[in-house]
């Protein structure tokens, strides 16, 4: 990275309350997907802290108004909202962004899966590149004029440490040549979502929206649902955060004011990652998922993929 490192006062240990403590989001309307569980909650739960009206993008809706209820009584903010999305159903993706009405100032791409056994959508995508990555392009996308129709728009995008061994495959990215690998599909849907950040910048920087990319560090949620004590084996020893600090780094990129008119990168910690280091293998972005060329490439096929879901 050529650009200055940005450097904030938030490390790995500071909380989403930590992040927007002073921070008022008065008169500014957030998306969280995912908000129903694990980090989604803790990120929903700053954002209403912080005085934004929030809606909750959520497949459990009836899990997403428990949320929605317990965050407004703790906060104060009525200003929830639920609505039913599910990101491996493109109609679903299409009816959410149909049903958005006015300007969008924040959206965080939060929800995802992880290790599935191989399943694949109606479309025949396999479901983890469809659900972390398809699924939120297509979102984003949709709502593209709603966020250029805010005032310093943010889009944040959640990728995680499992990308730096993960390049993407464009020949088969639905491993239908490849045996299918649950962990390697899980990060090269990671490297997917930080592409996406790197051309979504790219593209939208002059419409006043801002795309970065956070990893939110390991933590102990459903989203490990699916993984074996092998699995587990495998991994290297994580440091486990508790919720409300793998929510940090995500809020500090919808909300802080450090980020002002800052995009197209990748944090942890709640500071902007150094290149990754073979010998410090939890720390760190991989060349190969900040590359603007295969960001662009990476854009192009998924166009490509939705148009000719369109088409069936």
């Amino acid at each position: 990275m050529s650009e200055t490192r940005v450097s904030t006062p938030f490390d790995a240990r500071s909380t989403a309350t930590d992040v927007v403590a002073g921070v008022d989001l008065t008169g500014r309307r957030a998306i969280v997907t995912g908000a129903s569980s694990g980090i989604g909650v803790e990120t929903a739960r700053a954002l209403a802290m912080a005085g934004a009206e929030v809606t909750l993008a959520v497949r459990d809706v009836p899990a997403g108004e428990r949320t929605a209820r317990e965050i407004g009584a703790g906060t104060g903010n009525r200003l929830l909202r639920v609505s039913p999305l599910d990101l491996s159903d493109q109609r679903s993706v299409a009816a959410f962004v149909a049903a958005w009405d006015g300007p969008l100032h924040i959206l965080v791409n939060n929800a995802g899966v992880s290790a599935t056994p191989e399943m694949r959508t109606a479309e025949g995508w396999e479901l983890q590149l469809a659900t972390n990555h398809l699924g939120h392009f297509a979102l984003a996308n949709g709502l593209h004029r709603a966020l250029a129709g805010a005032d310093r728009a943010r889009v944040v995008s959640l990728s995680s440490i499992a990308h730096v061994q993960a390049p993407m495959v464009f020949e088969d990215v639905n491993f239908r040549a490849r045996p299918y690998d649950r962990l390697l599909a899980y990060g090269e849907s990671k490297t997917a979502t930080a592409l996406f950040a790197v051309e979504a910048n790219r593209r939208w920087a002059g419409d006043g929206i801002t795309v970065n990319v956070a990893n939110p560090g390991a933590v102990a949620t459903n989203l490990g649902r699916h993984l074996t004590e092998e699995d587990y084996a495998q991994l290297p020893a994580f440091d486990f955060k508790t919720p409300q600090q793998g929510a940090a780094t995500s809020v500090l990129l919808a909300a802080g004011p450090q980020l002002e008119g800052i995009g197209g990168r990748y944090f942890e910690d709640c500071q902007q990652a150094v290149r990754h280091d073979p010998a410090d293998p939890l720390r760190g972005v991989a060349d190969h998922a900040i590359d603007p060329a295969a960001a662009a490439r990476l854009w192009q096929l998924s166009l490509d993929l939705l148009a000719g879901a369109e088409r069936a």
